[in-house]
């Protein structure tokens, strides 16, 4: 039997200062949602890695559902992937507007469709036939998100969070259960200053996430069209195949992609044996994991704090 696990990270990047503390405080939540998700009666690594991303969807400190940075346009587009790792199943959104939680539809595009992918009008479409209620744009929209957006129309480029002003990365969780099975959900709201209709890596299967019960389980975050052009997800996982240990495999596909490319990125990693993976080639990346009575967490380098957490949430 595995101990059950469930790790989250909130974005990697150029993070000031004046985040650091909102982050770590809603990865340990979402961290903690995730599990409490898992353990309960009845509950799954799929309902977990939900658990987990809604709770960093509703925190406006991040880069998803409220706190989604703004396009041109000043709209909120936001893409999602969902993926367990038994039978490969999969579902993901892309430029998806107006909903509260991105990573509801794309649950539902893998389980009510024969798809893998849904974007744009036929996305939003899908999920008002699925019951999904439209939600405002304003109430997607921070005050950060705009002020994001008015530094990169002016040409302000100097403070980034991965690597354009405003950017804060895409959250994530991955979850193991006792039995090895594994999944990952990711969520976002793309880049800022973005082109309508752009998706990223975030919903594309091997990119932004993948989920393997064979091998193990990968959430991306940063540049995006980097992560795309070398499938990162995927990459980690092919490392894991060859060998490496799930730590080693993280740090390596990260640091492979700024020598490759010149963009950063992060990635956590869970194998099918519940061995942990933290990687960042960015300045930070906050990251949490729960397991067991204890909560892992940090954001800067070589950074790993502990809280003993008695209780499931």
């Amino acid at each position: 039997m595995i101990e059950p696990v469930v790790l989250v990270h909130g974005g990697a990047g150029d993070i000031p200062d004046e985040r650091i503390q909102p982050k770590l405080d809603g990865v340990r939540r979402a961290a903690k949602a995730g599990y409490k998700a898992l353990m309960a009666p009845g509950g799954n690594v799929l309902d977990a890695v939900v658990a987990a991303v809604h709770i960093m969807e509703d925190d406006g400190a991040f880069n998803a559902g409220h706190g989604s940075v703004l396009n041109t346009d000043g709209e909120v587009e936001m893409d999602a992937i969902i993926m367990e790792g038994k039978n490969l199943h999969t579902g993901a959104v892309g430029a998806l507007k107006d909903v509260q939680h991105a990573i509801d539809v794309a649950r539902l595009v893998m389980e009510k469709t024969p798809h893998c992918l849904l974007v744009a009008d036929g996305a939003k479409r899908f999920a008002n036939e699925m019951g999904v209620p439209d939600y405002p744009q304003e109430n997607l929209i921070t005050s950060f998100a705009k002020d994001a957006l008015s530094r990169h129309v002016k040409g302000n480029t100097t403070v980034s969070e991965i690597g354009w002003t405003g950017g804060t990365g895409t959250v994530g969780a991955v979850a193991i259960d006792e039995n090895g099975h594994l999944a990952v959900a990711v969520s976002t709201g793309g880049t800022t200053g973005k082109m309508p209709g752009r998706v990223g890596d975030t919903a594309l299967c091997g990119c932004g996430g993948y989920s393997d019960d064979r091998v193990g389980a990968v959430s991306t975050t940063g540049h995006g069209e980097s992560i795309i052009k070398l499938n990162l997800a995927r990459d980690i996982l092919a490392r894991m195949e060859q060998g490496r240990q799930a730590q080693c495999a993280t740090a390596e596909g990260c640091d492979n992609l700024k020598e490759i490319l010149g963009f950063t990125a992060g990635a956590i990693t869970l194998s099918n044996r519940g061995d942990v993976g933290v990687g960042f080639s960015s300045k930070r990346m906050s990251w949490a994991y729960k397991k067991g009575h204890e909560v892992h967490y940090g954001i800067d380098p070589g950074q790993h704090m502990i809280d003993h957490d008695p209780k499931c949430s």
